[in-house]
């Protein structure tokens, strides 16, 4: 049986399209997909992210531990501050991309949904070979989580929480307190807009949305909901890596472009083979492609150079906002450089594509 989340009632009454997604109940859009992304580069949307899972982490050794399994270097990371790093395996490959903050007396993590049940028997196991002591909890079905992104959200959300979230800057977090239920504001996101993410217990998730967000289903709403589809293509565009398409434990985060967030001069699970990769350096990378015309490259499409395959499309969509044809591809390191003439295989025609530099779309700021 699929899991629901605190909001699923919520998704029901605005009239959402459920799909299966990891094993829970998910909004895949409500009104559409190119509706729901225009509002959010607009204006702004709600998305249940309450899916992905929220473990913490406390105790004597919980930072050690964590630089352990962690390719960044969390030590010298501030209370109130998040950064994005990955979980390697011991070959290097990735076993999720994950979002780390550092509380008062205890570390949030949040991971994908899909990798979960894999992350907490992967830090048990490396807990019992270290030996060291922490506690570590799973708090993702007793909260909810939404992510409210858009141009307009801030303003918004500061008029309704007790905290100075404007203030706050990008990938920092503050928790507060409203109507006597806690809740921890982070300022990021995963849709190239400015807004926040929010953890609340699940108890009061469906008081906790309509407070937030307001009346979400009149016509000029400043924030209306919106699903996965949106969420995808929203990403996308701003060239950001999904689990499962351009991250996985046979791809390291170097071919990924994600070399920024690998702290090579320390030790933790994967580094050795990591630095073998970073001094020959990548066989392949992740670059952004333009097509020609308006046709989809999906997942797996063959790319090819002077009749020469170069490499795969891990995700591809028209984007709305940049209207065009986009895809984020792993192509070998020689056939990698920015104004590369490509050809990617839909179905047969061979369609002209070109390498670009990512993101496609970026904000203004």
């Amino acid at each position: 049986m699929l899991k629901r989340t605190p909001f699923y009632d919520f998704h029901v009454a605005m009239g959402a399209k459920l799909v299966d997604f990891a094993g829970w109940e998910m909004p895949i859009m409500y009104r559409g997909i190119i509706d729901e992304h225009e509002q959010t580069r607009r204006s702004g949307s709600m998305f249940d992210v309450s899916h992905m899972g929220r473990l913490q982490f406390s105790g004597k050794d919980a930072t050690a531990f964590l630089n352990r399994v962690l390719t960044r270097n969390v030590g010298g990371q501030k209370v109130g501050q998040s950064r994005y790093s990955l979980v390697c395996n011991e070959a290097g490959g990735v076993m999720d991309d994950i979002i780390i903050s550092r509380d008062v007396k205890s570390w949030i993590m949040v991971c994908n949904a899909s990798n979960r049940d894999k992350l907490v028997k992967h830090f048990g196991d490396a807990r019992r070979q270290s030996g060291m002591d922490f506690d570590m909890a799973d708090q993702t079905e007793s909260t909810g989580m939404v992510a409210i992104q858009g141009p307009k959200v801030i303003e918004r959300v500061g008029d309704i929480l007790p905290l100075d979230i404007r203030s706050l800057r990008r990938y920092q977090f503050e928790t507060g307190s409203l109507m006597l239920t806690k809740f921890t504001v982070f300022r990021s996101g995963y849709t190239g807009e400015d807004g926040v993410e929010v953890v609340i217990p699940a108890k009061v998730a469906g008081m906790a949305i309509k407070m937030l967000a307001g009346k979400m289903d009149k016509p000029d709403a400043t924030i209306k909901p919106a699903g996965l589809g949106a969420r995808d293509t929203l990403r996308l565009e701003a060239g950001m890596p999904l689990y499962g398409h351009e991250l996985n434990e046979q791809t390291d985060p170097l071919s990924a472009g994600l070399a920024w967030a690998v702290d090579l001069n320390k030790d933790f699970i994967g580094a050795v083979p990591l630095r073998k990769i970073a001094q020959d350096g990548p066989r392949r990378k992740l670059v952004g492609l333009e097509l020609e015309g308006r046709r989809i490259a999906r997942q797996g499409t063959p790319v090819f150079r002077d009749g020469r395959t170069v490499g795969d499309v891990t995700s591809g969509t028209f984007g709305p906002t940049v209207q065009k044809s986009i895809a984020m591809a792993f192509i070998d390191a020689a056939d990698a450089a920015e104004g590369t003439a490509v050809t990617v295989d839909l179905k047969g025609t061979m369609n002209p594509a070109k390498v670009v530099k990512l993101p496609f779309y970026k904000r203004a700021s």
